[in-house]
């Protein structure tokens, strides 16, 4: 089996890790060099599973990889747009919120022309293992490969993203029978569009309105239905008072506060990301319903207040019990196509709870320059990156941290380093 050896290896080639990778190549050369990210798909992508034409970030572009870091980097988004001869068009465009494939060309853009830090494509890493001293010190990381193939390192950063959140009612359905939004583009494109589909939605945030939307344009014979706890859709909460808590100057805040006020800050700041909708996608939809309902042709249906007590396959059709929240009713829907707008799972990602258990960690948890805390003396690193909400922020997930965090981990990683070679020079391995 081939063996890699590196001093920083990289799950995942998304925003958190090309940030890193830019943050590298500008502060740390030296140490991009000796560095490689590792990407399960054959490309960069951003947000792969709901890459369409039309939707937009709901983040300004000034908030990219880099610029509030370095307004002067090479690798920022205005000079994305300016290469590629389209910052005219995009400065008459007047909005600060560019389309979803605008940045997924930007983040692709960026993966191309880095010169220093390598990315290494259609490589899944499905385990890390920790290599322990006696004493139970983790001296190094072994990532194992789906290719069977292993890369060792000292510096391991994840930044591969949560898992989907798939609610356990569904867990006895054939996976082939769901799609979640993390791959709606892919699956749904293997369907028949003009077939008479029965499409059930489940959720009432913004990816389960972009499926839903998505669908109804795009199959004109289908009959949809949207199904969830609240009492209706909402608008993103989205003020410039409750955008501050979003600055890269509020994580220290937010880290240093009660644990109490941490589980606050982080309700109330739901409806800016999780549960909520773009004033868009609000008009669009209700403009829809509206004209449906004017020319006699319904095709899109809002169950609310609404929970699946049950979700088995009778025959060809996916059955669902519905229990209405308000009177207790119980009610079946049948269905032939099941949209998942359902999240991510809260906890820290599968791979990342299996390395800590493998570590010997008896819980995991990270310091303010987002380190994983392992056993005193270890001589490894490993640095998580969009999964500490709970500690940092709803704005860890987001791109609106990413520079300054990208920076943070680096200067981390340089300062460790220089520790350790001056109290123990000859003890580093040299990574080939």
């Amino acid at each position: 089996m081939k063996h890699q050896e590196v001093e920083l290896l990289a799950l995942g080639a998304g925003p958190s890790n090309l940030a890193l990778a830019v943050a590298l190549e500008e502060l740390a050369p030296e140490l991009a060099t000796r560095t490689l990210i590792i990407e399960q798909h054959e490309n960069v992508a951003w947000h792969r599973g709901m890459l369409l034409p039309w939707t937009q970030s709901q983040v300004s572009f000034l908030k990219d990889l880099v610029t509030l870091r370095n307004p002067q980097s090479r690798f920022s988004f205005v000079n994305h747009l300016h290469s590629v001869g389209r910052l005219t068009e995009f400065v008459n465009l007047g909005s600060f919120t560019p389309y979803r494939m605008e940045i997924s060309n930007y983040l692709l853009w960026v993966a191309e022309s880095l010169a220093q830090v390598r990315i290494e494509y259609g490589r899944r890493c499905v385990a890390v293992e920790p290599v322990l001293s006696g004493d139970g010190q983790v001296e190094r990381w072994i990532a194992r490969l789906a290719d069977g193939s292993t890369i060792g390192c000292r510096t391991l950063v994840v930044g591969a993203g949560r898992d989907a959140h798939i609610p356990e009612v569904f867990e006895t359905l054939p996976r082939e029978r769901i799609i979640h939004s993390t791959e709606f583009s892919q699956k749904v494109a293997g369907l028949d569009h003009a077939a008479p589909h029965r499409v059930a939605v489940i959720g009432g945030a913004q990816s389960a309105a972009e499926m839903l939307w998505a669908t109804h344009q795009s199959m004109p014979n289908a009959e949809c239905t949207m199904i969830m706890r609240s009492i209706g859709l909402n608008g993103y909460e989205s003020s410039k008072f409750t955008n501050e808590l979003f600055y890269a100057s509020f994580v220290d805040e937010f880290y240093e506060s009660r644990p109490e006020a941490r589980r606050q800050l982080l309700s109330e700041m739901h409806r800016t990301n999780y549960a909520g909708l773009s004033p868009g996608m609000l008009e669009n939809l209700y403009r829809q319903i509206y004209l449906d309902r004017l020319t006699g042709q319904e095709r899109i249906q809002m169950i609310t207040m609404a929970e699946i007590s049950q979700a088995r396959i009778e025959g060809d059709e996916i059955v669902l019990t519905l229990k209405d929240r308000k009177s207790g009713r119980h009610d079946e829907l049948p269905c032939d196509v099941l949209l998942l707008g359902t999240g991510f799972d809260r906890r820290m990602p599968s791979l990342i709870r299996d390395l800590a258990a493998r570590a010997g960690l008896g819980e995991i948890g990270v310091d303010r320059a987002y380190k994983l805390a392992l056993p005193a003396g270890s001589s490894a690193a490993c640095y998580l990156q969009g999964v500490n909400e709970d500690t940092h922020g709803i704005a860890d997930s987001l791109l609106s941290t990413l520079a300054n965090r990208a920076e943070e981990i680096v200067g981390d990683i340089q300062e460790s380093r220089a520790t350790a070679e001056l109290l123990s020079p000859f003890a580093l391995p040299v990574a080939s």
